[in-house]
């Protein structure tokens, strides 16, 4: 997503399909999941997690329960993987990305390179295998609507 992008208009655009995650009733992250076949790169389907936002100091935690929430979803879709994207302006060795590649890493997410993400920006690459999780719920509550699949792209040129 462009820097330039209103984000809070995203949100509220029924058809982005956003969701919210709640621990006791509080909105910790909001994120756009989207059932995509097709990124560009990665091989097969997957959940795409697209516009992920926490809210201002919440703990550091919410990585993690955004994590297991992503891979209980994609499991409850039938979708072996999730996907996601971060920015990354400099080398992935490069501080402060790198410690944030290596704190997702160490949370399950592999890095799987770098590249150019639609909107030209450079980002990291990730992918986490989807893994049912029962009793999640109890930690983290999210409502959500089936991600439609997103439109082919290709189709329109």
């Amino acid at each position: 997503m462009p820097a330039r992008t209103d984000v809070p208009a995203l949100f509220r655009d029924p058809r982005t399909q956003p969701a919210g995650l709640f621990e006791d009733g509080k909105l910790l992250a909001c994120l756009i999941p989207k059932r995509t076949p097709d990124l560009g790169w990665g091989q097969g389907p997957c959940l795409f997690l697209e516009a992920v936002h926490t809210l201002p100091d919440q703990p550091d935690d919410i990585t993690r329960l955004i994590t297991l929430w992503a891979s209980d979803f994609a499991a409850r879709l039938d979708l072996p993987l999730v996907r996601a994207e971060t920015l990354a302006r400099h080398a992935l060795e490069a501080e402060p990305i790198a410690a944030l590649l290596r704190r997702l890493s160490g949370i399950g997410w592999d890095v799987r390179g770098s590249g150019p993400r639609r909107d030209e920006d450079r980002v990291a690459r990730l992918e986490l295998a989807a893994e049912h999780r029962p009793g999640l719920s109890a930690l983290i509550s999210c409502r959500v609507h089936p991600p439609q699949p997103a439109p082919d792209d290709r189709s329109s040129t």
